[in-house]
């Protein structure tokens, strides 16, 4: 479970009604038409763009976001270790008995494919190409979330504008214009909301999920090919830690850049005996 994403999401909403509850009631904010321009609008808009199918597919991956732990590579880095230990003593048929302990799904059927007997350059395609549909797919995920938060402003002005014509087509009560005026901007909160707090947040966060998951699928095809090779596995160890203090290293460097203060990177495991 991704507490940050829980968090941040729950901090967002609390915060809001909060201060809205501080300073007027929470009815003055509730009004069931323009929610449904918003909301209506913004999922209409996405099934017009893209086919639903992908819509289906995106919906688990938003799902995946929230739920799914960030895995610890230095660990995943411990485990490969473990099992070139054990093909270089018994030989890649004896990593079999060790596949009922990985927890990694693409280091699994990496090994799967290796203790079947598929040759280097038939698993390395078959994963290589599971990279690139991974990618593909938080790709579509992240370009659909981010459209949706272009929609979704977009929508609360059509709303407010839906609200200003029906206030100005009648004016004969003045005492009614602040009231009318209220709700006709209650769609550009509920677009403002919905796009800031879900929609541009959640395209940021698939595109640091897929980098994640990048690196760790090509760590793991790295991993693979070494055990084929049955080299020695702290060799193994120092190369792959360098590789994801290599990939940490730089993605610090650009959020230096970027005003953002890069963090400490992770500490190594201790290597293998």
């Amino acid at each position: 479970m991704d507490l940050a994403t829980f968090a941040g999401v729950f901090a967002g909403i609390g915060l809001v009604l909060s201060s809205i509850l501080m300073n007027s009631g929470l009815d003055l904010f509730v009004d069931a038409p323009s929610a449904m321009i918003v909301i209506g609008g913004t999922l209409a808009a996405t099934l017009i763009a893209f086919p639903i199918n992908e819509l289906m597919r995106v919906i688990g991956l938003f799902l995946k976001v929230f739920l799914q732990q960030k895995g610890d590579q230095y660990q995943l880095i411990e485990t490969m270790v473990g099992i070139c230990n054990v093909a270089r003593k018994g030989g890649v048929l004896a990593i079999e008995s060790k596949l009922k302990d990985v927890d990694n799904e693409f280091l699994k059927k990496g090994l799967e494919l290796t203790v079947d007997g598929k040759d280097e350059t038939t698993v390395s395609n078959l994963l290589k190409r599971e990279i690139k549909q991974v990618l593909k797919s938080h790709r579509d995920g992240w370009d659909m979330f981010s459209q949706m938060g272009t929609f979704a402003p977009a929508f609360g002005m059509i709303g407010t504008l839906i609200g200003l014509i029906q206030m100005l087509a009648d004016l004969s009560d003045v005492k009614s214009v602040g009231p009318k005026m209220a709700v006709a901007l209650i769609t550009t909160f509920y677009g403002a909301v919905l796009a800031n707090l879900i929609f541009i947040p959640m395209t940021v966060k698939l595109k640091r999920k897929s980098a994640s998951d990048t690196l760790e699928m090509n760590l793991v095809l790295e991993g693979i090919q070494y055990i084929r090779k049955g080299v020695n596995p702290r060799f193994m160890q120092e190369v792959l830690e360098n590789y994801i203090d290599s990939a940490i290293g730089k993605k610090e460097k650009k959020d230096d850049k970027g005003g953002g203060g890069g963090g400490k990177k992770p500490a190594k495991k201790k290597k293998a005996e």
